[in-house]
């Protein structure tokens, strides 16, 4: 279909020079770079927000940061047990106490001898 655009001419030139260096049609780069523009528009309107579900509480423990990942994490793995059985070197880690490939379970360097 032919149609007439009004372009920038910087934007234009832009464009006539990539084509000429990709051995490519000015129509065609231009139809390409409208089809990537248009998947990139369908590819945002498809994304959902996320909805995350408001349950009763009284907020965060005393105590807890809820800028630190660490902090936050402290009372699920509790919750869970994970901790426990980090401490007592039965969480599946040879009996180290350690997470695999770290210095702990959280995968912060291990305490040295004078921390302990």
């Amino acid at each position: 279909m032919r149609t007439t655009l009004t372009i920038d001419s910087h934007v234009l030139a832009e464009f006539k020079k990539q084509a000429a260096e990709t051995h490519q049609t000015l129509s065609g780069l231009i139809e390409a770079a409208l089809r990537e523009h248009l998947g990139r528009q369908r590819d945002v309107a498809a994304t959902k927000p996320l909805e995350f579900p408001i349950v009763a509480g009284r907020g965060l423990a005393p105590g807890v940061d809820p800028a630190s990942n660490a902090a936050l994490l402290d009372p699920v793995d509790e919750a869970d047990g994970v901790y426990e059985r980090f401490r007592q070197g039965t969480g599946g880690t040879g009996g180290t106490g350690e997470a695999p490939g770290s210095g702990s379970a959280r995968g912060a360097p291990a305490p040295r001898a004078s921390d302990e």
